[in-house]
């Protein structure tokens, strides 16, 4: 195997010549995901009906939930003479059996690449349609162009290009958290509502993907942003976006701004004491009401516990892959908890991964457009101790001998993926214990006396 060659900040490995186990997933899957946050909506993906299977796939075995993932269907006569016809169908289909408020369509490489006109469709269907139809939304998400996250953002930007409207209201604060966990999104709204503030989260799939058990199968799971509440997204006084890799121009909040006035703030994810003290400063700021005392008091529990811990967690050298905003947001926990991010890795490329990561972790090597084989390289040149990231890094941590602790997407060789909480100071508070008995555990483990006092 070829040796490693250290590069600067979100720079490319040398001598990249193909992808080996991608650090990354296709973006019309994290289009899927937004769709499936919005009350009634229905995702399509216009392509084949492998992409949309694909999709499933790493949906169901993350969330442990059914999804409806519809698909155009291509055939060989689909790509040589386009795939209008096949979209419309399709879209008459989902209206007649599901009875959606919306359908969100995400185009794959295939039509993309055929050069389908889907705004022609799209106007040629809706011009021979009846009041009452279901909203359309289409992102352009081909996955040449981008990862899962950048599909994600992609299709955040156009369900607020198609149903944001100027209420001239300026109150109420829009929230758009990113791709986190269910139980992320439950406890971000937690954290709203003790503000009292009046607000909208687009997408929230914390039901939607993470629902009770039905007594018969539901089409369309229950909960989901209202569309109302995002019609009303324009007459906000404050748009906040968790997210140090999004450029605000072309993001949804930036089109919230350009269009609305509706002002723009965007923080990182708040994983650890710094970045949540930015969110709490932001929502004082935004609702006018001062922070709740019981987050105060997490807050210090977190402080008492990241003294408690340190002794173990000193001079641990750690590994971090995934989506570039969580990369961001452990990058900045492990900073303070006296780990060092040694490694920070990720298959985006917007370029402005190192930059952020460097400013928690000035030391970091930090490499963009990486697959695991590139990681792993670099994961053994720099003696990395832990590994922190998706189950998708397993064959590296179980090759390189270091223990791995699970986060971000996609999780599916554990159960309760959707219930891992990364945000705030209780999720900074659980992340410590996990990443803390982790290392404590595998030192254990590796040792002849088998202790059991620390």
């Amino acid at each position: 195997m070829k040796k490693f060659v250290l590069q600067p900040a979100d720079a490319a490995p040398a001598n990249f010549i193909s992808t080996r186990n991608a650090c990354k997933l296709c973006a019309p899957l994290g289009a899927s995901i937004v769709f499936r946050g919005i009350e009634g909506c229905l995702p399509l993906v216009h392509g084949s009906q492998g992409c949309a299977t694909y999709i499933r796939r790493y949906i169901i075995s993350h969330f442990k939930e059914p999804i409806d993932i519809a698909s155009s269907n291509f055939s060989e006569e689909s790509v040589i003479f386009g795939g209008g016809d096949n979209l419309k169908k399709a879209l008459d289909n989902i209206t007649r059996q599901y009875r959606p408020e919306a359908i969100g369509i995400a185009t794959t490489c295939l039509s993309e690449t055929i050069g389908d006109d889907i705004r022609l469709y799209l106007e040629q269907y809706q011009a021979a349609k009846a009041a009452g139809s279901p909203v359309i939304i289409h992102a352009s998400t081909p996955s040449y162009s981008g990862t899962h996250m950048e599909g994600f953002h992609k299709a955040v930007k156009a369900v607020v290009e198609v149903l944001a409207e100027d209420g001239r209201r300026r109150e109420g604060i829009n929230v758009i958290p990113g791709f986190l966990s269910t139980e992320d999104l439950r406890y971000l709204k937690d954290i709203l509502d003790s503000f009292g503030a009046d607000y909208t989260i687009l997408p929230d799939y914390s039901e939607t993907l993470d629902g009770e058990s039905w007594p018969e199968y539901q089409k369309l799971s229950k909960g989901g942003t209202r569309i109302a509440s995002i019609r009303r997204m324009g007459g906000a006084s404050g748009t906040i976006q968790l997210g140090r890799s999004l450029s605000k121009p072309d993001t949804a909040a930036g089109f919230l701004e350009a269009k609305f006035g509706v002002r723009s703030m965007t923080l990182g994810i708040p994983i650890g004491i710094r970045e949540t003290d930015r969110l709490f400063d932001a929502l004082e700021e935004l609702s006018g009401a001062p922070t709740p005392w019981k987050y105060s008091q997490e807050r210090g529990r977190l402080v008492d516990a990241y003294i408690d811990a340190h002794k173990y967690l000193a001079h641990t050298r750690a590994l971090i892959y995934g989506e570039e905003d969580l990369v961001v947001g452990l990058a900045a926990f492990l900073s303070e908890l006296g780990i060092k991010p040694a490694l920070c890795g990720s298959g985006g490329r917007s370029g402005r991964l190192g930059p952020a990561v460097k400013q928690f972790a000035p030391e970091a090597v930090v490499l963009s457009g990486v697959d695991f084989l590139e990681l792993e390289d670099a994961a053994g040149e720099l003696a990395c101790d832990i590994l922190i990231g998706s189950s998708k890094g397993y064959p590296m941590a179980r090759k390189l001998g270091k223990p791995l602790v699970r986060a971000g997407f996609p999780i599916h060789d554990r159960i309760g993926a959707n219930r891992i909480l990364h945000l705030g100071y209780r999720g900074a508070h659980d992340l410590l214990d996990r990443i803390t008995n982790t290392l404590i555990a595998a030192i254990q483990d590796n040792d002849s006396t088998g202790y059991m006092n620390m």
